[in-house]
């Protein structure tokens, strides 16, 4: 069969719910990558900003709700028509069901603004973050990429970035601070890590 190690791009799906500055960084990093094609973008809202971001890399787009998410097979059995191998969460703020969790075991990576395990959990996203990391005086910040289970921000940690905070800054610039973090580093470590894990 030679040496090729797939037949066809490693298909990723990409789930968001708001702005999708993250997902935006992550489709342009592999626009025109070899192997590894976003081939989906998924979001519980209809005006999320992430879905006009997938249109206008003419990527195919699915709006879900509760019911088909927690309470039926219907967005496992789409991502499998699909082909999606993987499923990446960024700025996803839904909880991923177990039957999701089982159907990609290993498969599914998040991206949390602040080093777990501090500041994780459920409400915990956004300004919260980082609004309790200023509360807190703390002096460094940074942000987590981790395996999904079923719990928030509770998968084993694949990589960590850190940020020198000082008293002086605000939430907001820490928030921004840890946003270049994210955008610089998840579309390499998605890469590193699919490609290490997707190998026959």
């Amino acid at each position: 069969m030679g040496g090729d190690i797939t037949l066809r791009p490693i298909r990723l799906a990409i789930f968001a719910s708001g702005g999708g500055s993250n997902a935006e960084k992550i489709i342009q990093y592999f626009a025109i990558h070899a192997s590894i094609k976003i081939s989906l973008v998924v979001s519980n809202k209809s005006d999320a900003g992430v879905l006009k971001i997938a249109e206008e890399h003419l990527i195919k787009s699915l709006i879900i709700n509760k019911n088909s998410f927690w309470g039926s097979n219907e967005v496992i059995d789409y991502l499998r028509d699909e082909k999606i191998d993987y499923i990446i969460l960024a700025g996803f703020l839904w909880l991923v069901p177990k039957q999701i969790v089982e159907a990609f075991p290993n498969k599914i990576l998040n991206i949390h603004p602040s080093l777990l395990p501090k500041y994780g959990g459920k409400g915990m996203y956004g300004h919260f973050v980082h609004d309790a990391v200023k509360v807190n005086n703390e002096t460094v910040s940074g942000m987590t990429i981790h395996l999904v289970n079923e719990k928030f921000d509770d998968g084993d940690i694949i990589f960590q970035a850190k940020c020198s905070l000082n008293e002086e800054m605000s939430a907001s610039e820490i928030a921004f601070r840890v946003l270049e973090l994210e955008h610089k580093y998840y579309p390499i470590v998605i890469e590193k890590y699919v490609l290490k894990h997707n190998v026959a």
